[in-house]
């Protein structure tokens, strides 16, 4: 078995970071080279900006590539609860970038030519037990009939054609898709590229400074200066950017692979092959991979560390869950297992937009593949003055109280949940 994602293992490197010292003046600099930032980045260049990414690892070495695969379409959340948190216009509006995320990945896809196997599979979310139904179906009348009429109720004999496992009926959401996350961040970056965007991988930023519209980026290879700044890092924001630091709390989502499953395996557990989650609040999700690997993930352990011995233990979790749905895998080999940083707000919304002079887009809370590039441009047209589309804009986001970066609170988090699942 190996601790690293499957996208790194099954995707070329990106090959052209600039190997010269950072130095000199740019336009916008944005730090963090995954999918907002490189979204960002690509839109940018296009338009003639002098762009340069700055990323401490390697593209796409955080979040982007430490995914699940899945590019789900509308709110993670209750469409109901979003109403009534947000209002209907918010509510709303967030359904349909989320929607048009998706048409944004598929059109950059296509014009970029970027080999990562998108394709449009639906999304299955799963009722575990039977009072979960309940609350599916009146979440699905709401969408149907307001904002999404390409969703359908499946009964629980309807998902016997959809996957090899007993579940209490679903939502299917049509809109929603997959892709090879890795592919698609390579080609990402590589699209960038070639519209002129200068991208430094191993350049951990250690300072900021700004005064008289100008920013000051040091970095473990050099500094830089720009007119804008995006910080586009999520769980893996430093100490630098104190603000955001302040209302992200990195939590760790862990995912195991299996060897690739025969035909005859794949028509026992998925012939539905969509995306699929099910419906506990410490919850698992899975999809098929582009060579019918299984994979597999969810929070197996509330913790902000992702290395091989905690990736490891969580491993072990998620094998005893996928045994737990899937029965008929119960023995079957494990390729892969790894984790990455979610960074999450605590309300579970992202957050884009400006502040105190830095633009940023992040707070996913483990959905935003297919968000994330979608917010990137949105970002940068702002930045290129053009109409502002953020749905996010105006959305209040006070600090965490008592959080000031390590999230101590979250095995407290992990027994609440675990409390609700056993009471709900």
């Amino acid at each position: 078995m190996k601790f690293l994602s499957y996208w790194h293992d099954t995707a070329p490197r990106f090959a052209g970071a600039a190997t010269s010292p950072l130095e000199g003046h740019y336009d916008v600099v944005v730090i963090g080279g995954g999918f907002t930032g490189l979204g960002a980045a690509l839109q940018l260049a296009k338009a003639g900006a002098r762009v340069a990414v700055v990323e401490a690892q390697h593209i796409g070495s955080g979040a982007s590539g430490r995914n699940g695969g899945h590019l789900n379409n509308g709110l993670a959340h209750s469409y109901l609860g979003a109403k009534a948190e947000l209002g209907k216009e918010r509510a709303i509006a967030l359904y349909q970038a989320l929607d048009d995320s998706i048409d944004t990945l598929e059109n950059l896809i296509a014009e970029e030519k970027i080999d990562c196997n998108f394709r449009r599979a639906g999304k299955l979310k799963l009722a575990s037990k039977p009072q979960h139904f309940d609350a599916i179906a009146r979440n699905f009348e709401a969408i149907h009939a307001e904002v999404d009429p390409d969703t359908a109720l499946l009964s629980t004999r309807d998902l016997e054609s959809e996957l090899g496992s007993p579940f209490h009926g679903a939502m299917l959401s049509k809109k929603s898709a997959m892709m090879h996350m890795g592919r698609y961040v390579v080609g990402l970056a590589e699209a960038a590229s070639r519209y002129g965007a200068t991208i430094f991988e191993g350049a951990t930023v250690t300072a900021h400074t700004q005064a008289n519209g100008k920013h000051g980026i040091e970095t473990s290879r050099g500094r830089l200066t720009a007119g804008n700044v995006i910080v586009a890092t999520g769980g893996y924001t430093t100490k630098n950017f104190a603000y955001f630091r302040r209302r992200i709390i990195p939590v760790g989502s862990f995912i195991i692979a299996t060897r690739p499953l025969s035909d005859a395996e794949v028509a026992d557990v998925m012939p539905g092959n969509r995306t699929c989650v099910n419906s506990m609040n410490i919850g698992n999700y899975w999809r098929l991979a582009p060579d019918n690997r299984l994979i597999f993930g969810g929070r197996a352990r509330f913790s902000a560390t992702s290395d091989q011995r905690s990736d490891a233990k969580s491993g072990e979790i998620l094998r005893a869950s996928l045994a737990a749905i899937f029965p008929q895998l119960a023995k079957v080999e494990i390729d892969y297992c790894w984790g990455g940083l979610v960074d999450m707000t605590k309300d579970r919304y992202p957050r884009a937009g400006y502040q105190d002079g830095i633009w940023f887009g992040m707070g996913y809370s483990g959905h935003g593949a297919q968000l994330s590039t979608h917010l990137g441009t949105m970002l940068a047209d702002a930045i290129l003055g053009r109409p502002d589309r953020n749905p996010l804009n105006g959305l209040s986001w006070p600090a965490v109280p008592g959080h000031f970066g390590k999230p101590w609170f979250l095995p407290l988090v992990g027994l609440y949940y675990k409390a609700l699942d056993r009471l709900q």
